[in-house]
C-alpha cells in the first residue's frame, strides 16, 4: 500500500523559506497535490504537479512564491516555499491524485495522504 511521509516543516520568520518534501513508499505515476489546512479553516489546495512534471498549477495565494517539483526516480516530491507570510501557517499535506494531470486539481479522488507537516510563519 502506498504511503507518503512529509518532512521539512518548521518555524520560520516572515520572508523566510522552507522546502517541504514528500517521500513515497513506491513509485507514483499520478499527479501530486499539496494541500494545507490552518486551524479553523477549510483545507486548501496549494499546488499540483502532473505525472511527468511538465505541468503545474498553483493557488493564487502562493503564485510566484511557491514552486512544486518531483523526482520520479526517487519517488520524492517537493514544495519550495519562499517569501513566507504568517497566513501560510498551516499543516501541509501531500496527496496522490487519481489522474495524471492537474486540471481542477482540488477535486477528484486521492489515493493516499501523508500525515502532514506543520509550517509556522511567525516573528
Amino acid at each position: 500500500q502506498l504511503q507518503l511521509v512529509e518532512s521539512g516543516g518548521g518555524l520560520v520568520q516572515p520572508g523566510g523559506s522552507l522546502r517541504l518534501s514528500c517521500a513515497a513508499s513506491t513509485s507514483v505515476t499520478y499527479a501530486i497535490v499539496w494541500f494545507r489546512q490552518a486551524p479553523g479553516k477549510e483545507r486548501e489546495g496549494v499546488s499540483c504537479i502532473s505525472r511527468s512534471g511538465v505541468a503545474s498549477e498553483y493557488a493564487e495565494s502562493v503564485k510566484g512564491r511557491f514552486t512544486i517539483s518531483r523526482d520520479n526516480a526517487k519517488a520524492r516530491f517537493y514544495l519550495q516555499m519562499n517569501s513566507l507570510k504568517p497566513e501560510d501557517t498551516a499543516v501541509y499535506y501531500c496527496a496522490v491524485r487519481q489522474a495524471s494531470h492537474c486540471r481542477d486539481y482540488v477535486r477528484g479522488t486521492f489515493d493516499a495522504w501523508g500525515q502532514g507537516t506543520q509550517v509556522t510563519v511567525s516573528s
